[in-house]
């Protein structure tokens, strides 16, 4: 009898358990209530819409966030085959054309025999197992309130999106392209001369009288459900703002730092830069490279047209912030992501406490497996510590509750090797081929996953 595995929520978790499931011979229940209700953030029915950066960070194997994909890869992920069919330059990182990618996605899931997607929206929880909560961080009130019982106080932090600006509105003659230090995505092919960002370079004088105003410019009031006595952003994704807050040097040595820069007008190093980054592979829409920001709208277009190169910017969509709600993972997650207290329940993407598309994926790739597995009675597949998957799973099932908060994949989550080398590039790539060949020996003592995974691909 083939096994049924029930999906909540259509984002990048959800997607690739169901994708994973499916592949492996489940059939799979997705549910999405997108279009029917929406979010604050999100703008279109698509299934894995990116609601804020279209960067997947960086696809070197050098990286954290590369091995994680290369990881992925191993695994049969949707996510990273359709990024690759969609990519916008984006020097060493991997970036998508949004709108053709969540389509891409929708077509693949939709298309898919062993997967049924149903547009509604879940209030209660089903008693269906397994059942694979995907729902992200922004989890409908209606839901959140069937979860309570089950995962008590949920946890929270503010979350920001930055701008997005139209090319033929900016001045080009005050901009220069350019990635930093000349980087590629690829190490062994040399860089283009021209680059993959675009850079608005600024003198002192331009800096300051632009962190003066960014300083004072008035905020957006935060939704009714976000005021709380105690607001808590990720570091990684902090509003300019809050980070002009703390000092007035603070984004000049952060976001708008001009290392690696050179402008080719003066042939000195700017004071400050403000990078953009395409959005699109036309290369028609342009992100405001950590300008994740709560402004107001009209002081946003007020202020970032103080940027050199900005003075006529038009805004086709403005920064906005948002909550991102994740549960305590340390006392309600096991290692296969499933609740240690509800057999068949899984919890998969943010709402684990894992930050980022990329890792929102991964862990919805897992889940999907370990569904099935589930299903058919076999043990968890658990990727190894010496991953980076397996070393995120361990923070967000580990980590003292107290101290747990949300995470980004990085290696020094991962354990060091026994002979590290000195060089910080070199041990970087030991850990990175231990990593690899760690996941291969899992995959194929897991015979079962490869097996399947191979024969539906």
């Amino acid at each position: 009898m083939q096994p049924t595995v029930t999906i909540i929520g259509g984002g990048f978790a959800g997607t690739e358990a169901a994708w994973a499931a499916a592949n492996l011979g489940s059939r799979v229940l997705l549910y999405e209530m997108r279009p029917h209700r929406s979010t604050p953030v999100h703008r279109t029915g698509d299934l894995a819409e990116l609601v804020c950066s279209n960067s997947f960070k960086s696809n070197r194997l050098t990286n954290a966030s590369g091995v994680l994909k290369e990881e992925m890869r191993r695994l049969g992920s949707l996510v990273l085959a359709v990024a690759e069919r969609y990519p916008v330059p984006a020097g060493e990182a991997l970036a998508v054309d949004r709108q053709p990618f969540a389509r891409a996605i929708t077509d693949a899931v939709t298309n898919h025999p062993n997967i049924t997607l149903i547009r509604e929206e879940m209030t209660a929880l089903p008693s269906d197992r397994p059942l694979i909560v995907a729902t992200g961080p922004l989890t409908s009130d209606a839901l959140a309130a069937a979860l309570k019982p089950l995962i008590g106080d949920a946890l929270h932090f503010y979350d920001a999106v930055a701008p997005t600006i139209t090319q033929d509105s900016l001045d080009m003659s005050r901009i220069f392209r350019a990635s930093r230090f000349n980087k590629t995505a690829d190490p062994d092919r040399a860089a283009t001369a021209d680059g993959d960002y675009l850079n608005c370079p600024m003198s002192k004088e331009e800096y300051e009288r632009f962190y003066h105003e960014l300083l004072n410019a008035e905020k957006a009031e935060l939704h009714e459900f976000e005021r709380e006595d105690k607001t808590i952003y990720f570091e990684m994704c902090l509003p300019i703002e809050e980070l002009a807050a703390r000092g007035p040097k603070t984004c000049a040595y952060g976001p708008m730092k001009p290392i690696g820069l050179r402008d080719p007008i003066t042939g000195r190093r700017p004071y400050a830069v403000v990078q953009l980054r395409p959005d699109n592979l036309e290369g028609t829409l342009w992100g405001m490279v950590g300008f994740q920001t709560r402004l107001k709208w009209g002081e946003q277009q007020r202020v970032f047209r103080l940027i050199p190169g900005l003075e006529n910017a038009e805004f086709v969509r403005y920064g906005v912030m948002h909550r991102n709600t994740y549960i305590c993972s340390p006392r309600l997650l096991d290692k296969g992501l499933m609740m240690k207290s509800q057999p068949g329940l899984f919890m998969a993407g943010q709402i684990t406490g894992v930050e980022g598309y990329i890792e929102s994926a991964a862990t919805g790739l897992l889940a999907g497996i370990n569904a099935h597995r589930w299903c058919k009675r076999l043990p968890p597949f658990i990727p190894p510590r010496e991953t980076v998957l397996g070393s995120l799973l361990a923070y967000i099932t580990e980590t003292s509750p107290e101290r747990f908060a949300p995470m980004n994949a990085n290696f020094g989550l991962l354990p060091e090797p026994l002979e590290p080398a000195r060089d910080k590039r070199e041990r970087a790539r030991q850990k990175s081929d231990r990593a690899i060949n760690a996941l291969e020996r899992a995959i194929d003592a897991a015979k079962p996953t490869r097996v399947e995974i191979d024969s539906n691909h």
